[in-house]
């Protein structure tokens, strides 16, 4: 896996800001994963693309875009499916 260049890391930064929410659909994470469906929130995007999280379940297990499977919450209706 190649790290991102300023221009990738600056529009994943600009997608996922601190305190956006998103809904993790599935993770191929064989020993640790966040269950499917859990809702998490963005604290930071580091300079390797990591996406930081910290879940509702505690966890703080990072996302990486185009690898994990998840989608950002736009309304507080999504939150509950």
């Amino acid at each position: 896996m190649q790290f991102p260049n300023e221009r990738q890391l600056l529009a994943l930064r600009e997608r996922y800001p601190a305190g956006t929410r998103i809904r993790l659909n599935h993770m191929d994470d064989p020993y640790a994963p966040v269950p499917d469906g859990m809702i998490g929130e963005v604290q930071y995007v580091d300079d390797g693309g990591n996406i930081h999280m910290i879940w509702k379940n505690g966890r703080t297990l990072s996302l990486i875009e185009g690898v994990d499977d998840f989608t950002i919450i736009t309304d507080d209706k999504e939150e509950g499916k």
